[in-house]
């Protein structure tokens, strides 16, 4: 299903974004040497509901996990890159930690992620992995515009991972979000020029670079759900919402003036 929002729609989405982009960095600042993984679940899940907000996670099943996730944030540690569970885990200063969000609220989606260090202190690998997807992401939004195609966002997310000498990973990628968080079209992080399906004004879509540092293969935790790197080598991801507009994109999951 690819949905396409209208105004009143297109401006609930505004708010979605906002509100998953706040609750990061709230959580980026509390994430410390000592916190605790299932801390940071109950934060989430205190925040969604003082907003009114709903979980997009916390009941979700889908083919490639195993059952209900059964929690309101991902957390990936070190080499975890995707869909990683809360679990009894306290980070230490330089755990390279990624927090992914997603919430309904108004009867619309947003889906976000932040990669950063704890304690601020990265290695040079770690700090290379988190900008080599942030700037991956900048780029697959410029090419975000209406006429465009899907092709032209994998081809320049993956330019610029392939210029930093990452495996690519196709399995997992970007998507189209709208009433529900995950719909089409799937995004992957690489692509040919010209390809898919063609941009319209009013196509919220989320992107969602991510690399692991000298592979392309996943594994499955025990837990069904956290995929990590399958060498042990750490992980970064980034995400934004981005709704097509007559002008090009426009990133719905940046953090309101207070949190940034």
């Amino acid at each position: 299903m690819i949905e396409i929002l209208n105004p009143t729609e297109l401006a609930r989405a505004r708010d979605t974004g906002a509100l998953v982009a706040d609750i990061l960095q709230t959580l980026k600042g509390r994430s410390t040497a000592g916190t605790n993984l299932l801390d940071i679940d109950r934060w989430t899940r205190t925040m969604i509901g003082e907003a009114g907000a709903q979980s997009c996670y916390v009941d979700y099943a889908p083919p490639f996990g195993r059952g209900p996730f059964g929690h309101y944030i991902c957390t990936a540690v070190n080499d975890a890159v995707l869909h990683g569970m809360p679990h009894d885990y306290p980070l230490a200063d330089g755990d390279l930690l990624t927090l992914d969000l997603a919430v309904s609220l108004g009867g619309v989606a947003a889906d976000s992620a932040i990669s950063f260090v704890v304690g601020g202190a990265g290695t040079a690998e770690s700090d290379a992995m988190i900008s080599a997807t942030e700037r991956a992401l900048s780029a697959g939004t410029a090419a975000a515009r209406p006429g465009a195609r899907i092709g032209d966002i994998s081809h320049a997310i993956g330019s610029v991972l392939s210029a930093a000498g990452y495996p690519i990973n196709t399995e997992f990628g970007g998507h189209g979000i709208g009433s529900t968080m995950h719909q089409d079209p799937h995004i992957p992080n690489t692509g040919r020029p010209g390809r898919g399906y063609r941009l319209r004004p009013g196509l919220l879509l989320a992107l969602e670079p991510w690399v692991m540092a000298d592979t392309a293969e996943l594994v499955t935790d025990a837990d069904g759900w956290t995929l990590r790197s399958a060498t042990g080598c750490r992980t970064a991801h980034s995400e934004h919402t981005i709704a097509i507009t007559d002008d090009g994109a426009e990133i719905l999951t940046l953090p309101t003036a207070g949190q940034r």
